[in-house]
């Protein structure tokens, strides 16, 4: 089977952002009629892996700012899939799934995992492997130059 590529953007910027944008676009399609977007899959699955986090280590690893999680965060409270509590410091929350969002990530999973493999059917097994460390390995670079 040929694959068609994109053509090269010079700017690494704008090759990771329209590469995010269409591949987010993949995992909507998969997503429509679960009641959830892309970015708020990508939060319950984060809290699922990470347990009870502070809205600042979300957002260390998800790569979202504080402006983002502020909107983000609260719709999914609402639902009843998240729940937000005092840390050890008083001046920190800290999240985490109820068991209506571990229900909620278990109902969706299915369709994550179809849009994974659509997607990982269209790449050679070593592309699937580099574009996981590959972006890892971007982010890091990317945030060592901010200097964070």
């Amino acid at each position: 089977m040929a694959r068609e590529s994109l053509p090269a953007l010079a700017c690494a910027c704008a090759s990771l952002r329209r590469t995010a944008r269409v591949v987010t676009q993949l995992y909507e399609t998969e997503l429509r009629g679960t009641g959830l977007r892309a970015p708020q899959f990508t939060l319950l699955q984060a809290l699922e892996q990470m347990g009870a986090a502070s809205q600042g280590s979300l957002g260390r690893l998800l790569g979202l700012d504080p402006t983002t999680l502020s909107r983000t965060l609260p719709p999914l409270a609402r639902a009843g899939w998240i729940r937000a509590a005092v840390g050890k410091d008083r001046r920190e929350v800290r999240w985490r799934l109820t068991p209506a969002g571990r229900r909620c990530v278990a109902r969706v999973l299915p369709a994550w995992e179809r849009a994974q493999e659509r997607l990982r059917t269209r790449l050679p097994a070593r592309h699937w492997k580099m574009l996981i460390e590959d972006l890892a390995a971007v982010g890091a670079a990317a945030q060592a130059a901010r200097g964070v």
